[in-house]
């Protein structure tokens, strides 16, 4: 199901530099609307260079109506000391995608984003999820129950949009291609200002592009590696 709702003037976009949230932040500026990204730190593996590159995108984009990247940061403490999020073995290109889950990510992000526009005035929040997302905190129900909740919180009307929910990543990509996507990360183990190519997120990356049929700009390490030999 697609967002139909009316966009709104401002709308925070939680923006973690990836392609999906990337192609999200350009969905809304073309509309118009007055975009306000938000990257959340939260002691995760790959944040260093996930930062760079959402810094790199949004430079690219240059758009009057997005507005300065604002970094937020959540301490975890020890919550997902015990996840591969943090240690361990990072989730391979032939891994299941639900090896990837995050406990109460989307639930954080949202708190912690509203938190900040809040004091702006703004009680729009999106988020880039998309049709393939198999964790319960992505359906439309989770969505409308989390709302509730929020609203009762902050006392004030509080809206979570989802305008991929209807879309897959090619999809996204296609519709999307005019946007300087090649300056954002999927993935999960990157190395320098690289893509791994060998964890979950290259491989879906890769998977997305090819059945978009759109050039992907993209280096990855592991192809690099590969012509090299």
């Amino acid at each position: 199901m697609f967002d139909v709702r009316k966009i709104p003037r401002n709308i925070g976009v939680l923006f973690s530099g990836g392609l999906d949230s990337a192609a999200l932040v350009g969905h809304y500026d073309k509309r118009g609307t007055r975009v306000w990204p938000i990257y959340v730190r939260c002691g995760l593996r790959w944040e260093k260079a996930e930062l760079r590159f959402a810094q790199q995108y949004l430079k690219a984009l240059r758009s009057k109506n997005v507005q300065p990247l604002a970094k937020l940061q959540l301490l975890l403490e020890g919550a997902y000391e015990s996840n591969w999020s943090q240690k361990g073995k990072v989730p391979s290109a032939t891994s299941d995608d639900r090896e990837v889950f995050l406990p109460a990510r989307n639930l954080l992000l949202c708190i912690k984003a509203l938190l900040a526009l809040s004091s702006k005035g703004i009680n729009d929040v999106a988020l880039a999820t998309l049709k393939g997302n198999p964790f319960d905190d992505a359906t439309t129900s989770y969505v409308h129950d989390l709302e509730r909740v929020l609203r009762r919180s902050f006392q004030q009307r509080v809206r979570v949009h989802m305008p991929f929910r209807g879309l897959s990543k090619s999809q996204v990509i296609r519709r999307h291609k005019d946007l300087p996507l090649e300056f954002s990360l999927s993935c999960i183990n990157p190395r320098g200002n690289l893509h791994c190519g060998a964890c979950n997120k290259c491989a879906e990356r890769k998977k997305a592009f090819a059945k978009a049929d759109v050039v992907d700009r993209t280096t990855y390490l592991r192809t690099i590696t590969r012509s090299v030999s």
